[in-house]
C-alpha cells in the first residue's frame, strides 16, 4: 500500500511512495502530528540522481523491520532537496554546524518545532567502517527522546543558534574595489591544479563559475596566466570521462585528479553553466574545439533532456540496471560487435580502451594524449564510429531521467541556450529558447506569483530567489538574441518582483524565500556560489544588467550594497564566490553599451551581430529593434533616437560614459569594439570564424 507521497509530483519522492516507510512529505499535517504525539521529526534529505540516496533507499527504506522502528518511533518526512532548496540549505547548514561537513542523503532529527537536534548523512544498515549502523542509531535517538529531554532541547537551541547566525551579511562600508578581485585571482591560482587543470585534488569539481571569473580576469588585465589556467580546464574536463564521449553533455564530478572517472549523474544545471562557459571560451580564443564542446553539450540536452512542450528536465541518474555508470562504460568485444575488429581497433585507440579497462574491468571512453590530432582516413571512421556507438548505446536500459522541471535551473539553461543560438549560428536553439520562455512564462506563474516546479501538468510551491533572478537573466539573454520586447519586459516585471519579496531594504541583504513564504525556524539565506549560482549573487548581477538596459539606477544601488554585504567573502573564498565576483567586475567595469538599428533578416544587421557575438565581452548589454516593427522604444534610453544611416542598418556602442560615432561597416564596428578602453577577445570581424556547426 502506497504512503502520502504517492500524491507528490516529484519523482525523488514518488520512488519512495511504495516504501514500508510511512513517510510525510514536508507540511504542516507532518509537523502537527509530531507536535500532537510528542514524537521527534526524521528528516531525510535527498535527490533522484544521488546514488548514496538510492543505497540508503534499498539498505534501509525498504526493509519491513527499519521501518517498523522509524514508523513507531517518528514522524518521518521526505523532502526533494531540488524542490525545496529551502529546506535543504536550513538543515544543511544544521548538519555543518554539527560536523563541519555535509552531503547527500542528509539524515536529520528533529523537534516538533523543526528544530535539529542531531543528524548524518548516509547510515548504513549495520556497524560498518566505523559508522553506526541506522536502527542502532534510531534507537538511540528514540531513547534519548524519551529520557534525557533536556539534553535534547539544549542541542536544538544552541545548533538553532549556529544556523541563525551562518549566512549573515557583514556590516562593511569599504567601497568596492578592484583590489577585491586581484585578491580572488591570486588565492584562484595558489589553488590551481597546474598538471590536471581544475582546483584541488580528489573529488575535483568543474567549478564553472570560478573558471568564468578567471575569463573575465584575463579579459580586464590581460594576465596570459589567467587564460592558461582556463584553458587547461576545459580542455582537460573534455578529453577525459567526466565528459560523455559519446553522447556530449558532462557527468556531475571526477572521483579523481585527473577528470577520468566521473560520478555518472547529469545534472541540468552543469551543462548549463559548462556550456555557457565553453561558448565564453570560443569568444575569447577562437578555438573551434570549445565551440564544438558547447554544442554537444547543448545538443545532448535537446535530445534527452526536453520536455515535448519546452520544459528542460532537471537530471538523469548515475545508476542503470541497479549499477553506478554501466550505461557509459565499453568492454573492446562490445566495441568491436558494434563496428567490426578494424574500425573497432580505430576506435578502442582514439578513447583509449583496453581489456584490463579503467573502471571495473571496463572502459569509460575518454581522449589519451594524442588522440584528437588522428591520421586523416581514421577520421572519418571515428565519426563513423561514434555515430554507431551512440545509437548502440541508445538499446540500452538508460539511467532514469528526473522530468521534473525547475524554474531555476530552466533559467540557466535558457540563458546559455539563447547564447548559443546567438553565437554559434544555431536557429535550432533559438526555437528552443523561445519554446522554453514561453513555457516557463505560461505554466510556472499562479496570479502573478512566480513557482517553482512543475511535472506531469501541474505547477506548484512558490518560487525562490533564485528562480526569479535566473529566470530574468536567462530572459535578458533571450532578448538579446531576439530583440523582442516581450522577453526584456517579462524579465524587468519578475525583477520588480524579486526586490519586493526577497529584498530587505533595512537589512541591505536578499533572503532566498519570499515575505509570504511559510515561517520555518530560520529565513534562508545562502550566499555561496556552489554547484549553483547563489539567488543573491544572480539577482545582483540581473539588476546591474537591468540598469543599463532600462535606466534604472536604483537597480544599480540595490546590487552595490548586495555587494558591499559579500565582498569580505570574495577575496577569502574566491572558489565559494565566482558568480559574485563577475557581478562585482560588472559594477566596477563601465559596461559596452550596444544598439543595433536594422531588420533581423538582413544581412547587414546580421554581420553587425556577428560582431558582437563573436567577441567575449563580459560586460556589455545589447538593445536593438527593427523600424519598421512600428513598435515605440523612446522608453530604452539606449535606444532612443536611434535610427538607421543612410537607410542601412546601423550599429551604436557607448563606454565609459562615451559615444561613439554610428556605424553601418562591420569592421568600424569592431574596431570601436576592440578600442583600448575596451579589450574584447577578436575573431573574425566580419563574421563568426571557424565554427563547427554539427547536424541537428
Amino acid at each position: 500500500m502506497p504512503n502520502r507521497l504517492i500524491h507528490e509530483t516529484s519523482p525523488y519522492l514518488l520512488q519512495h511512495a511504495h516504501n514500508p516507510v510511512d513517510w510525510y512529505p514536508w507540511g504542516e499535517e507532518a509537523l502537527a502530528r509530531s507536535g500532537a504525539e510528542d514524537k521527534p521529526i526524521f528528516l531525510s534529505i535527498g535527490y533522484s540522481a544521488c546514488h548514496w540516496c538510492h543505497v540508503m533507499e534499498r539498505e534501509s527504506f525498504e526493509n519491513d523491520d527499519v521501518a517498523a522502528l522509524m514508523n513507531a518511533n517518528f514522524v518521518n518526512v521526505k523532502v526533494d532537496r531540488e524542490e525545496r532548496p529551502d529546506i535543504d540549505s536550513i538543515y544543511m547548514g544544521a548538519i555543518q554546524a554539527m560536523t563541519g561537513r555535509g552531503g547527500w542523503p542528509l539524515s536529520m532529527f528533529l523537534t516538533p518545532a523543526g528544530e535539529p537536534f542531531y543528524g548524518g548523512t548516509y547510515f548504513p544498515p549495520d556497524d560498518r567502517h566505523g559508522m553506526p549502523g541506522f536502527p542502532r542509531v534510531l534507537a538511540a535517538i528514540a531513547d534519548a527522546y524519551r529520557t534525557r529531554r533536556s539534553d535534547v532541547a539544549g542541542s536544538a537551541k544552541q545548533i538553532t543558534a549556529a544556523m541563525d547566525s551562518m549566512g549573515q551579511a557583514l556590516t562593511d562600508y569599504t567601497p568596492l574595489s578592484k583590489d577585491t578581485m586581484s585578491l580572488a585571482y591570486t588565492r584562484l591560482r595558489n589553488g590551481f591544479d597546474a598538471e590536471h587543470g581544475g582546483f584541488g585534488t580528489a573529488p575535483k569539481f568543474p567549478q564553472p563559475m570560478a573558471l568564468d571569473f578567471l575569463l573575465r580576469h584575463h579579459d580586464r588585465t590581460g594576465d596570459a596566466n589567467a587564460l592558461e589556467m582556463v584553458e587547461l580546464t576545459l580542455n582537460r574536463m573534455a578529453r577525459g570521462g567526466m565528459y560523455d564521449q559519446l553522447g556530449g553533455g558532462f557527468h556531475r564530478y571526477s572521483t579523481d585528479p585527473f577528470w577520468l572517472v566521473p560520478h555518472f549523474e547529469k545534472m541540468l544545471y552543469d551543462n548549463a553553466l559548462l556550456s555557457r562557459l565553453y561558448i565564453h571560451a570560443y569568444q575569447a580564443t577562437g578555438n573551434p574545439f570549445y565551440a564544438r564542446i558547447a554544442q554537444e553539450t547543448i545538443d545532448y540536452v535537446l535530445r534527452e533532456m526536453t520536455d515535448q512542450l519546452g520544459g528542460f528536465y532537471s537530471a538523469q541518474d548515475a545508476d542503470s540496471e541497479g549499477e553506478e555508470g554501466k550505461f557509459f562504460v565499453w568492454t573492446p568485444g562490445e566495441i568491436d560487435g558494434v563496428l567490426g575488429r578494424e574500425d573497432g581497433a580505430v576506435l578502442q585507440a582514439h578513447f583509449g580502451v583496453t581489456h584490463e579497462g579503467n573502471f571495473e574491468g571496463r572502459n569509460i571512453l575518454h581522449l589519451p594524449a594524442g588522440s584528437d590530432d588522428p591520421a586523416p582516413e581514421a577520421d572519418g571512421v571515428i565519426d563513423r564510429g561514434k555515430r554507431l556507438l551512440l545509437e548502440s548505446r541508445g538499446h540500452r536500459v538508460p539511467p532514469a531521467t528526473d522530468t521534473k522541471v525547475l524554474t531555476a535551473w530552466n533559467g540557466l539553461m535558457l540563458h546559455s541556450m539563447a547564447l548559443g543560438a546567438a553565437v554559434l549560428h544555431r536557429p535550432d536553439y533559438l526555437r528552443a529558447s523561445v519554446a522554453n520562455a514561453a513555457f516557463l512564462l505560461s505554466n510556472m506563474k499562479r496570479d502573478g506569483r512566480l513557482l517553482r516546479t512543475y511535472r506531469d501538468g501541474q505547477a506548484r510551491l512558490n518560487a525562490y530567489l533564485e528562480d526569479y533572478a535566473l529566470l530574468a537573466g536567462g530572459l535578458i539573454a533571450l532578448y538579446e538574441a531576439t530583440f523582442d520586447r516581450r522577453w526584456l519586459d517579462e524579465a524587468s516585471d519578475l525583477a520588480r518582483q524579486m526586490l519586493e519579496l526577497f529584498w530587505d531594504e533595512r537589512e541591505a541583504r536578499f533572503y532566498d524565500t519570499g515575505t509570504d513564504h511559510e515561517t520555518l525556524i530560520v529565513r534562508p539565506r545562502d550566499i555561496t556560489d556552489n554547484a549553483m549560482p547563489s539567488g543573491g549573487s544572480s539577482a545582483a548581477d540581473v539588476l546591474l544588467r537591468l540598469s543599463v538596459l532600462t535606466d534604472e539606477p536604483s537597480y544599480a544601488r540595490t546590487s552595490a550594497a548586495a555587494l558591499r554585504s559579500i565582498q569580505p567573502y570574495m577575496a577569502r573564498v574566491p572558489e565559494g564566490f565566482g558568480n559574485w565576483l563577475g557581478a562585482l567586475d560588472f559594477h566596477l567595469s563601465s559596461p559596452h553599451e550596444v544598439a543595433i538599428v536594422g531588420p533581423l533578416d538582413d544581412e547587414d544587421t546580421q554581420s553587425l551581430l556577428a560582431v558582437v557575438h563573436g567577441r567575449y565581452l563580459p560586460n556589455r548589454v545589447l538593445a536593438g529593434f527593427d523600424p519598421a516593427d512600428g513598435v515605440s522604444h523612446d522608453d530604452m534610453p539606449l535606444l532612443e533616437d536611434k535610427v538607421m544611416q543612410g537607410g542601412r542598418p546601423t550599429a551604436y556602442v557607448c563606454h565609459s560614459y562615451v559615444c561613439q560615432r554610428p556605424v553601418t561597416d562591420a569592421g568600424e564596428l569592431a574596431e570601436q569594439l576592440d578600442a583600448p578602453d575596451g579589450p574584447g577577445g577578436a575573431l573574425d570581424p566580419g563574421g563568426l570564424g571557424p565554427v563547427t556547426v554539427l547536424p541537428t
